[in-house]
């Protein structure tokens, strides 16, 4: 990597717009800057975007002004002048039918204005679930030199002398509710003591693994995933963000240059000793897809393997990411697999990962973050499982879940969408016993529904008061990565597109080895046949808009649910 050339257009004179005379399109769009109050020295310098994502219907973005006001800080005093623009926010629990079926146009949306706009560098500003994936979707596409700042976790709160964070505690509490512990008026109290600052969940969901994975992939500066929202760390983090992003536009440091199949392979043995979040892996895989980079499955398995589990959160643990960040954060976990890593990936930091580990490591709390030595759990966090009901492959998060379930032949008790699943799933005449795989079809990124965290199927009622906290469940839909339990997710292909799972029913038996990596449903071809030829089409129609092109260009699950013609390489 070297200097950009002395030559190369820099700062407003960058993608002049097409008036067919290059001289009058610079001084009409100078003459429209200085209308904004720029003065003639600013207007000569370096531009760097920042990609604002402030949304009132994003309660994790609530932070975001402050964040962006410090990028501008970083970057004028690094002699350069910052843009901001807004692009798509994505609040994960106020969109319908769910965030991920948005997150492909925010891709397409930070793509474009980072290519289509006059800049030298992008700071990319977000936070909630979907959101970061997104950016760095777009990011990767554009290919100018970015870095990624993220809004952080929220901070914990007390309630009657117990430490709250959303989400994985919320989910506790109404599973408590449902099983009848504890009242109406106690849910609703807790409602207010769960999310009480400005940030993302406070544990290791979606929004907090992907922060992690933006480090490790070496698109966020070191150090800077898991600083608290509401810490002051937080804002100086977004300050040095934008002198990095100058040092990015001088040296040309682009998103090709970071993130290759070897820092991708980096941020997947992170994934798996954090015990992240499944949604990680389409996300991960989409974001590697756009740099042609293919994350296979069974590559997964031997990396999880391999990697142990180190790092103590929630859901799987006691400790949230506040912790995390005192305990030594994402570097003392990126310390603890240095001899499993790529060490001379490049960093938007300007150092090779290598580089960045040479340096004193610092305090780590052993509670939180485990010696490789010392492990949790000997194997990663997640796994992948293949098979005749999941011939592309599905995700079970075996940290998660229960191991007494994960070598078992049960019965199938099907819901046939989500609307059967709300209907009948505390019907006290449904035919359940613990000892049953929960199955739920038409879930998956063709269905109506498009994928959303529904495959935390809930206990039916009536298991639940009876004390039943776990059971398998199968579905071709994602779950919150704040969510637990024996749960097979991400079904491929999906019902919807015409996979196997569509075909199961009532009473079919179904075998899970994880210790094989498999997931069977033991019915035999021929009838499997004689159902595919009755088989109703279930999926998504629409006729115009967005909607029509996810739905025409959708991927499935192991392909990250991109737009076919977003990848890399649109025909492969």
């Amino acid at each position: 990597m070297t200097d950009a050339p002395k030559d190369a257009p820099i700062g407003l004179n960058r993608g002049l717009t097409n008036y067919g005379d290059t001289d009058f399109a610079r001084y009409l769009r100078l003459s429209m800057a200085r209308s904004m109050g720029l003065s003639s020295s600013l207007l000569k310098k370096p531009v760097i975007g920042i990609a604002a994502t402030f949304s009132e219907f994003n309660n994790c973005h609530r932070g975001v002004p402050d964040l962006v006001e410090a990028v501008k800080r970083g970057v004028l005093a690094a002699g350069g002048l910052p843009r901001e623009f807004p692009t798509i926010s994505l609040g994960e629990p106020f969109l319908n039918p769910t965030a991920l079926v948005f997150r492909n146009l925010m891709a397409m949306d930070t793509e474009e204005m980072v290519r289509g706009q006059p800049m030298d560098a992008v700071v990319l500003v977000g936070g909630c679930d979907k959101t970061v994936p997104a950016q760095l979707m777009g990011a990767v596409s554009a290919d100018v030199p970015a870095i990624q700042v993220v809004t952080g976790p929220m901070s914990t709160g007390r309630w009657r002398g117990e430490r709250l964070g959303a989400c994985t505690d919320c989910r506790r509490f109404w599973g408590k509710f449902r099983a009848g512990e504890i009242d109406a008026e106690t849910v609703e109290e807790i409602e207010g003591n769960l999310a009480t600052t400005a940030g993302t969940c406070a544990v290791m969901g979606t929004a907090s693994t992907m922060a992690s994975l933006a480090e490790a992939l070496g698109m966020m500066l070191p150090g800077t995933a898991a600083i608290p929202a509401v810490h002051a760390d937080r804002i100086r983090a977004a300050e040095a963000s934008g002198a990095a992003a100058m040092m990015l536009a001088a040296k040309d440091i682009r998103p090709s240059q970071i993130v290759t199949e070897k820092s991708v392979e980096n941020a997947l043995r992170v994934l798996l000793a954090i015990g992240g979040s499944t949604n990680a892996i389409i996300h991960l895989t989409a974001i590697a897809g756009r740099a042609g980079i293919k994350i296979d499955l069974n590559r997964l398995n031997t990396l999880s393997d391999e990697t142990p589990v180190l790092v103590d959160l929630k859901p799987t643990g006691p400790f949230y990411m506040e912790d995390l960040h005192a305990a030594g954060g994402i570097g003392a976990v990126l310390r603890e697999l240095r001899p499993m890593l790529h060490l001379d990936v490049m960093t938007v930091s300007g150092q090779t990962l290598g580089e960045r580990l040479d340096a004193e490591p610092g305090y780590v709390d052993r509670a939180v973050v485990r010696a490789r030595e010392e492990p949790l759990q000997p194997q990663g966090g997640l796994v992948a499982l293949f098979g005749s009901l999941a011939p592309r492959g599905a995700i079970l998060k075996r940290a998660a879940a229960d191991p007494s379930l994960f070598e078992k032949e049960g019965r199938a008790v099907v819901f046939s969408s989500l609307e059967d699943l709300a209907a009948r799933i505390d019907d006290p005449d449904l035919d359940v016993q613990p000892e049953d795989f929960m199955v739920l079809q038409n879930a998956g990124p063709l269905s109506q529904s498009g994928m959303p965290e529904a495959g935390y199927l809930p206990i039916p009622g009536k298991l639940a008061r009876a004390g039943v906290k776990d059971m398998v469940r199968i579905s071709d839909a994602r779950m919150s990565g704040t969510a637990y339990g024996t749960i097979v997710l991400h079904v491929a292909p999906d019902a919807a597109s015409g996979g196997p799972l569509g075909l199961v029913r009532n009473g079919d038996r179904i075998r899970l080895s994880v210790k094989e990596r498999r997931i069977d449903l033991l019915v035999a071809e021929d009838e499997l046949e004689r159902r595919r030829e009755t088989q109703p089409d279930t999926s998504a129609k629409a006729k115009r808009g967005y909607a029509r092109l996810y739905r025409e260009q959708v991927l499935q699950a192991d392909e990250g649910c991109d737009l076919a013609f977003l990848r890399a390489d649109p025909e492969g």
